[in-house]
């Protein structure tokens, strides 16, 4: 069975040839201190964070969307691979997506934590040509198209044209770095601690980049998050505005600006009037914060359109890869093959 797999450092999506995306979980994996052996993957894993004992750790092991933890990354790919076959061992290929600022270190980690799970050949296929692909845009035409992959990890920038990355930017930024500066900014200006988790629901739930015309009722909502008081230690409540979360989010979305600022500098020309003519498309979980298409469109004077279905291009991307992998043999040619 042929597999695509979407490795993020927030949620691990895989393709099954001839069925779909068959599975879609958080990469996270419980594991019991001193023996290293798992007692949850996934969406049970998730639960426990913030909530083990002294004896059980919640691990991601993924940061920055590459492997941190390679025992935890095994162990997760082949949970999950296990899952999405049935039991049964996918002993064929495996198209595994990456972002395109990974190291030749990194890169083997992936390939040997795939191959561990049983793929006979794994191809490596970069995360923004992936998700290019899987927001339909025309990749291996003359045309060059931009895409902004925002992930749980890294932010991918990239202009493609005939089958190739013209031009990339990958940044360390990403879903874990909004919610990071949500909870430094609870920290800082209000003196309480929170955990990663709430911070990911406040910016769920009342987070954004930009005013959005027509949603004044949003603009005056609140979230009422609960943390331990730094001075004092014990329990507080506190209400959090828009304006607050948005003031906190602003960094990492300047950072974001500043990369397609940067990619579209390094353009060159003739792509350069293709992109403004058909625009800039967001993919990736980050591409749902509320008023981002408009802001980067305001900073870079380009229209800016969120894919149909954010969350699932980059798997998408590598699930066409996998149906088809003879008429798509440019981009896998590009990609790395370990067998």
């Amino acid at each position: 069975m042929d597999i695509g797999i979407d490795l993020g450092t927030a949620n691990t999506l895989l393709y099954a040839r001839g069925q779909g995306i068959v599975l879609n979980e958080p990469s996270v994996v419980a594991v019991q201190e001193g023996s290293r052996s798992a007692l949850a993957v996934g969406t049970e894993a998730k639960e426990t964070i913030g909530r083990t004992p002294g004896s059980i750790t919640a691990i991601r092991p993924l940061r920055d969307g590459v492997i941190s933890d390679y025992e935890a990354a095994e162990e997760m790919i082949r949970h999950f691979v296990r899952k999405a076959v049935k039991g049964r061992r996918p002993r064929t290929r495996m198209v595994v997506c990456v972002p395109s600022g990974v190291t030749p270190v990194e890169r083997r980690a992936i390939v040997h934590a795939s191959r561990s799970a049983g793929a006979r050949a794994v191809h490596l296929i970069e995360e923004p040509m992936a998700a290019a692909i899987g927001a339909g845009l025309p990749v291996s035409s003359p045309r060059g198209s931009m895409v902004v992959d925002i992930g749980g990890g890294t932010t991918e920038v990239a202009v493609i044209s005939l089958g190739g990355i013209v031009t990339a930017q990958s940044l360390r930024v990403g879903g874990d770095r909004l919610d990071a500066a949500i909870t430094d900014f609870v920290r800082k200006e209000h003196s309480l601690l929170i955990g990663e988790r709430t911070a990911e629901d406040v910016k769920v739930a009342i987070g954004s980049a930009w005013p959005v015309p027509g949603e004044e009722e949003r603009e005056r909502a609140t979230f009422t998050v609960r943390g331990r008081e730094k001075v004092s230690g014990l329990p507080k409540t506190l209400e959090l505005t828009v304006a607050e979360v948005r003031a906190a989010l602003d960094e990492p979305v300047e950072a974001i600006i500043a990369a397609v600022r940067a990619t579209l500098e390094e353009c060159p020309p003739e792509l350069s009037g293709d992109v403004m003519e058909h625009g800039i498309v967001l993919t990736g979980g980050g591409a749902l914060l509320p008023g981002l298409d408009l802001r980067i469109a305001s900073a870079s004077g380009i229209p800016v359109f969120v894919a149909d279905d954010p969350l699932d291009c980059v798997v998408l991307g590598s699930g066409r890869c996998v149906e088809e992998f003879d008429s798509l043999h440019r981009v896998l040619g590009r990609a790395e093959r370990v067998r």
